[in-house]
């Protein structure tokens, strides 16, 4: 929650180049204690989503409830991935990234800085229909990417 937080923060700092469309801000689950209801309110958000940013940290890839069937959603409707590594590594990494994820389907791993962020959220839809029938698994940027955004 703190690194969604962060994002929040990051788009509202006038002082920053960074933006997102936030899903969360559709709807909430009525009732939080039924899992039914929360799906059917996550499905209404990534109805007209055009990508998705998961949060992968510490201790993501033991979630089972609702990140495997967030990142299954995502892949019925062929939403982009962007996989944001709260230890801040630049790929993937096998032991924090939910097995969901796969190798058979393309996604950007990229570290968790607001720079890098945007860069994905601003470049990977396009790559992602251009190249989703040719490439799958887990991609990153290349170094220089970084360094060209003082990462």
């Amino acid at each position: 929650m703190w690194a969604y937080a962060y994002m929040k923060g990051w788009k509202s700092n006038e002082n920053m180049d960074f933006n997102f469309y936030n899903a969360h801000d559709i709807n909430s689950a009525r009732d939080t204690s039924d899992v039914e209801s929360i799906k059917a309110q996550l499905r209404i958000r990534m109805a007209n989503a055009k990508q998705m940013v998961l949060l992968v940290g510490e201790k993501t890839k033991g979630l089972r409830t609702y990140i495997p069937w967030e990142i299954e959603l995502a892949r019925q409707k062929d939403i982009p991935i962007i996989v944001a590594n709260l230890n801040k590594k630049r790929g993937y990494d096998a032991d924090r990234c939910p097995s969901a994820i796969g190798s058979e389907v393309y996604t950007m791993h990229v570290a968790f800085y607001a720079k890098i962020i945007q860069y994905a959220l601003d470049n990977f839809a396009e790559e992602y229909s251009e190249y989703k029938d040719k490439k799958s698994g887990n991609y990153r940027y290349v170094d220089s990417v970084y360094e060209k955004l003082d990462l």
